[in-house]
């Protein structure tokens, strides 16, 4: 029997609860009750089992049975084949959910990377969090602080990536080169910059919620007929078990219900630049600080300069957008922000006209030019 089947009889039972509700006769009420006493034989449980796996992925690369090659290519240990997504046929949400749990490991393994590879730190941010209070972090070169000559700034886009990335779709399906910011780190590391990562995305926090409390009697219940109220509880009962199935038909595999704990001074992309700007960037000795920001990146980088005009005008040399998101209108950067973007920044979008080719833009701020 198909979960089609199933819905569509229970939308014939709400149907027939409705006529009998509006005075249904005999016949309607035992048609009914011939429905209900269907789908009470039915394991919805079982059901849904045969029509999804379980929602349990591995949590290392070595259980999903990939690694990374020496060219930084995802490949699976056995076959030597790139990732795919369709590891089970026309379970979308499942491919989905899988997907994104291998997503999770790349990330951390970025991290390690970060760490291990480039060399950096990972600092915690606020600086004076408490210990149970939540936190980001971002990554800096040990020169970052005492760098008397140049730094450079990365920030990422929006969207599932976190620090040290530009696309999780690159790193998967393309390599560890075009999908992360580790050739930009190492070049820059390699030229004498202090390298600071930022990581606009790591927002909040996930907490589970907790439980409900038990729904309790309204306080003129018990002032009621016993028929009455056991009639309303046996309607309240039916409605909550046909809520429960469609709940359970749009999520078979009900996940844990999760609330978000914002992180202060660093609840979007645009405070956690503020903030590392105020209590890094600004404060390291580098004279000359070079920014390369992505998507949403750039958007972000337009808010601090509305935000510290003065202060990013007297620190940052240059700023390289790739194909960045902002819009001067719309954050409303005054003239003399658009002024200086004119001549500090530069905007390489997708084109397929040669590099640095010159791209038309309504926008009054920065040349946009071909990234080739």
């Amino acid at each position: 029997m198909s979960i089609f089947f199933l819905v569509l009889v229970f939308l014939f039972v709400d149907l027939s609860m409705a006529q009998l509700q509006q005075g249904g006769g005999p016949d309607e009420k035992e048609k009914t009750t011939a429905l209900k006493d269907l789908l009470s034989r039915i394991d919805l449980d079982e059901l849904m089992k045969k029509d999804e796996p379980p929602l349990e992925f591995p949590d290392t690369l070595e259980g999903f049975e990939y690694a990374f090659n020496e060219n930084g290519q995802l490949r699976h240990i056995k076959t030597g084949e790139p990732f795919v997504f369709n590891y089970q046929e026309d379970l979308h949400r499942w491919n989905q959910k899988r997907y994104e749990a291998l997503g999770e490991i790349i990330t951390k393994h970025v991290y390690e990377l970060l760490e291990e590879d480039c060399n950096l730190q990972k600092v915690y941010l606020p600086i004076d969090a408490t210990e149970n209070e939540p936190k980001s972090f971002i990554f800096m070169s040990k020169d970052a602080m005492t760098n008397p000559d140049k730094m450079l700034v990365l920030i990422h886009g929006s969207g599932v990536v976190r620090a040290g990335q530009w696309a999780r779709r690159l790193i998967i399906n393309e390599d560890l080169n075009s999908g992360t910011q580790i050739p930009y780190i190492k070049k820059a590391m390699e030229e004498g910059f202090a390298v600071i990562v930022l990581n606009p995305n790591e927002n909040y926090i996930e907490v589970e919620k907790s439980k409900p409390l038990a729904q309790q009697q309204s306080p003129d219940s018990s002032d009621e007929p016993a028929e009455k109220r056991e009639r309303k509880e046996r309607i309240l009962k039916d409605n909550k078990k046909r809520r429960d199935f469609y709940e359970k038909y749009r999520n078979p595999q009900k996940e844990k219900e999760t609330m978000q704990l914002y992180i202060r001074e660093n609840g979007s992309p645009e405070e956690h630049a503020l903030y590392v700007w105020d209590n890094f960037i600004s404060k390291a000795p580098a004279e000359n600080v070079f920014f390369v920001a992505h998507s949403y990146g750039g958007l972000a980088f337009v808010e601090l300069m509305i935000q510290r005009e003065a202060d990013v005008k007297s620190k940052v040399t240059a700023v390289a957008l790739t194909d960045s998101v902002h819009n001067v209108w719309h954050q409303e950067a005054n003239k003399t922000i658009r002024e200086w973007m004119r001549e500090n920044c530069c905007n390489w979008v997708s084109s397929s006209e040669p590099l640095d080719t010159s791209v038309e833009s309504m926008l009054p701020d920065c040349p946009r030019v071909s990234a080739g």
